[in-house]
C-alpha cells in the first residue's frame, strides 16, 4: 500500500510557539513515516492555485526535527526548514503525477480536517485511484455552534458532509466522536466504516520542580468559552475574597482564542484575582510539563471535547485531574480523574479546597488510582491504522446515495470539474 500523507498543516503551524492537538497528530504521523523505508509514504502539501504536490522526504524529516525542537523547548526557530519546504513544494507536481500513474494500491491520509470544506483536490485523487481515509477529531462546531467562531459551524458541516460522501474508511479519536459522527453517514449505502484509534501520548521528560510556596492548579487550553475558564475565574475570585493571600494559585496556560471578551476582562481587569491568577500564554511543552508536575491538579471544566489531550498529558505525567463529566474524557481517563458537572460551581470549589490541602483525601485517592493508569501510545494507534489500511476495499466498492438526508442537507457537494490535482 502506497501512502500519500498531507502535511500542509504541519508546514503552516511549524512556526507556532506551541501546537494545538491536531498539530500534534499531524506531527506524529509525519514522524512515523519519516522513520519508515522511503517507498511506503509520499508526503504532499497544498500549493496555492496548483493543488497537491509531493514534498521531498528529506525536507519533511528536517521540518519534523525542527518542529519537535521548537515545540519542546521554544528556543529554536523552524524558519529555515519552513522556507526550504515552501520553495521546493511547487516543483513536486511532477513527482506526484508520476506516482499516481503507477498501478499500486494507494491511500490518501488527511489527519487535520484541512481542505474537507473544499474537497475538489481530494475528489481528484480518488478519481485517480486513491482511497481516502480521514481522521475526524470532533463534531463540536456542528453540535455546539454556540462555541464556534463566526461561520465555523457551517464550514465544519461541509467537512463532515465531504467525509460522508468521499471517505472509504474513517478514523476517529474516541467512541464519543464515532457516536457523534455516525448519524451523518446515513446517506451512504453502505456507509464508510468508522474505526476508533485513540491518540498517542508522549509526555516530555522533566525533573520534578521544587515545591511551590503556595499550592497551585493549572488550566491548559485555548482561552475560549467552551473551555469554561469563567467558572474557574469566578471561583478564584470567591476564594481570594475568603482566604486572601492564603488562597491557592491558578495558572492559565494557552493562547487567547475567540468569543472570549468576558474571560479576558476577568484576566485583565479583575483586581480581586490579581496576584492569585497568572496567565502565561502559550508555552513550550517542557515548561508546560514542569508546571503540571508541580501542581496540585489539572483543572479541565470543559463543556465539550472530542478526546481531551490535556487530561491524558497530565495523567501521563502523574498529575491528578479534576475534569468535566464528559463521555470522551471518561474514555481517556477511565476511573482515575474526579469528574464533575461543568456547571456545578460548589462541587468544583469543594474539590479544589480538598486538593489544595497537603492531606486532601480526594487527591490522595486519585493518586492511588493513577498508579494503574496506562497512557495510550502512538504505536497502538498506528497498529489500528495499519489494519484499517490493510482492509480497504480494492477496487472501489459501489456505493449509492440515499434520498437527501442530514449529510446532504449539511452541504456536502464538492467540486468535480476535472481530473487534475488541483
Amino acid at each position: 500500500m502506497q501512502i500519500i500523507l498531507d502535511v500542509s498543516r504541519l508546514l503552516e503551524s511549524a512556526q507556532r510557539p506551541s501546537p494545538t492537538g491536531i498539530d500534534r497528530v499531524e506531527l506524529a504521523y509525519a514522524k512515523r513515516w519519516c522513520s519508515e523505508p522511503p517507498l511506503p509514504c509520499t508526503f504532499v502539501v497544498e500549493v496555492p492555485i496548483l493543488g497537491f504536490a509531493a514534498l521531498p522526504r528529506a525536507l519533511v524529516a528536517e521540518l519534523v526535527a525542527a518542529v519537535e525542537d521548537r515545540w519542546a523547548d521554544g528556543d529554536r526557530s523552524a524558519a529555515a526548514a519552513i522556507r526550504r519546504a515552501r520553495l521546493a513544494a511547487p516543483f513536486g507536481r511532477g513527482a506526484l503525477t508520476e506516482l499516481l500513474r503507477r498501478p499500486t494500491p494507494k491511500a490518501f491520509l488527511l489527519v487535520s480536517h484541512r481542505m474537507l470544506d473544499r474537497p475538489g483536490p481530494i475528489e481528484a485523487l480518488r478519481r485517480q485511484g486513491c482511497r481516502f481515509v480521514p481522521l475526524i477529531h470532533d463534531l463540536i462546531p456542528v453540535l455546539h455552534p454556540e462555541f464556534a467562531r463566526q461561520g465555523h459551524a457551517e464550514k465544519h458541516r461541509r467537512r463532515i458532509a465531504a467525509t460522508a460522501r468521499l471517505a472509504d474508511a474513517i478514523l476517529v479519536n474516541s467512541a464519543a466522536t464515532a457516536a457523534d459522527l455516525d448519524p451523518f453517514l446515513s446517506d451512504r449505502v453502505p456507509p464508510p466504516p468508522i474505526t476508533v484509534a485513540p491518540l498517542g501520548i508522549a509526555a516530555p521528560e522533566v525533573e520534578a520542580p521544587p515545591v511551590a510556596l503556595r499550592p497551585y492548579f493549572v488550566v491548559l487550553g485555548t482561552i475560549e468559552p467552551r473551555k469554561n475558564h469563567l467558572l474557574l475565574l469566578h471561583l478564584w475570585r470567591q476564594m481570594a475574597a475568603a482566604l486572601g493571600p492564603a488562597a491557592p494559585r491558578l495558572v492559565v496556560i494557552g493562547r487567547r482564542g475567540w468569543e472570549n471578551e468576558n474571560i479576558i476582562d476577568m484576566l485583565e481587569r479583575c483586581v480581586a484575582i490579581d496576584g492569585i491568577v497568572r496567565e502565561t500564554g502559550p508555552l513550550p511543552d517542557r515548561e508546560v510539563a514542569s508546571l503540571l508536575r508541580g501542581s496540585r491538579a489539572l483543572l479541565f471544566p470543559s463543556f465539550a471535547e472530542g478526546f481531551g489531550l490535556p487530561l491524558a498529558e497530565a495523567l501521563a505525567l502523574g498529575v491528578p485531574v479534576i475534569a468535566s463529566d464528559l463521555p470522551a474524557l471518561r474514555e481517556v481517563g477511565g476511573a482515575v480523574p474526579d469528574y464533575l458537572d461543568p456547571l456545578d460551581g460548589a462541587a468544583w470549589r469543594n474539590a479544589v479546597a480538598d486538593y489544595a490541602r497537603p492531606d486532601g483525601l480526594a487527591r490522595r485517592a486519585q493518586l492511588a488510582r493513577l498508579a494503574g493508569w496506562r497512557p495510550p501510545s502512538w504505536s497502538e494507534h498506528f497498529a489500528i491504522l495499519d489494519r484499517v489500511l490493510d482492509n480497504l476495499p480494492h477496487p472501489f466498492p459501489t456505493a449509492r446515495l440515499a434520498a437527501p438526508g442530514r449529510a446532504a442537507m449539511a452541504g456536502g457537494a464538492g467540486s468535480a470539474r476535472n481530473d487534475t490535482l488541483r
